[in-house]
């Protein structure tokens, strides 16, 4: 089974469901998303919606509005297609700990997602996730995604290393091939169990080959569609790889156990 292990509700739906047919994807993790960059139509309107993406990996913009319409698209994507689609839940990092605590049991579990994320603490503050992590263990061992690349730093990513091995039964995965910080990226979840590394919208084919080599069996394939594109991000991973065991985990195997799907 190939599963793309991240990406976000897209508006219309069906422009999702068509990339990932064109890409022979079988499911994909689906995040809930505020901005959508593929709803625009030239750069004025690009810019609004990046805006809010700006807003939100800056820690602003966490208003309860913007939560509920993420939350209700979500929902709506995943009743309408259940067989391709594996949703995991937002968690507001600005909540005091035992909030964070009841919107986990309420709006994750709750809910019959499958695990956290997309996390995106501001920049430096990549400890704020603890109280999702502590909440992750408390439910059996959730699976959490954080945002990787920018404006996530080299430091938060010994953060999130430190909290990984404080939280061992929790799969922390960290997207977007850690971003510009990508070698340190490989060998902290190379050294830390527990962790994974996501490999979508890397600028560079040979950090996507070093990744799998260093870490073939916490290494998954993913799009970070809209941003990334489903058949870019399979070719990208096969072009590096041959066929067999350690190509078939990348592209769903892994994830797969990590979520009971295959």
């Amino acid at each position: 089974m190939i599963i793309d292990a991240h990406s976000h509700v897209h508006d219309p739906v069906e422009q999702h469901l068509a990339g990932l047919d064109d890409a022979g994807v079988d499911r994909t993790v689906l995040f809930a998303t505020r901005p959508h960059p593929e709803r625009a139509v030239d750069l004025a309107s690009l810019r609004r919606e990046m805006s809010v993406l700006d807003k939100a990996l800056a820690g602003r913009g966490n208003d309860a509005d913007g939560y509920r319409t993420a939350w209700r698209e979500l929902d709506e994507a995943l009743a309408a297609h259940p067989d391709r689609f594996i949703g995991f839940g937002a968690v507001p990092l600005d909540l005091p700990d035992e909030r964070i605590a009841a919107v986990v049991e309420r709006d994750v579990v709750g809910r019959g997602l499958r695990g956290i994320g997309e996390l995106t603490p501001p920049a430096g503050q990549a400890a704020r996730i603890e109280p999702v992590l502590r909440a992750a263990h408390d439910h059996g061992g959730l699976p959490v995604v954080v945002h990787g690349f920018a404006p996530t730093t080299a430091e938060d990513l010994r953060t999130l290393s430190r909290l990984a091995t404080r939280y061992p039964a929790v799969p922390l995965v960290v997207s977007q091939l850690g971003g510009v910080h990508w070698m340190e990226a490989v060998e902290l979840v190379r050294d830390t169990p527990g962790m994974y590394l996501e490999l979508s919208t890397a600028s560079l084919i040979f950090a996507v080959r070093l990744a799998i080599q260093e870490i073939p069996e916490r290494t998954l394939f993913g799009s970070d569609a809209p941003y990334g594109d489903p058949v870019l991000a399979r070719t990208t991973v096969e072009r590096v790889t041959s066929p067999g065991e350690v190509r078939d985990r990348v592209l769903g195997g892994t994830v797969g156990q990590l979520l009971g799907v295959c």
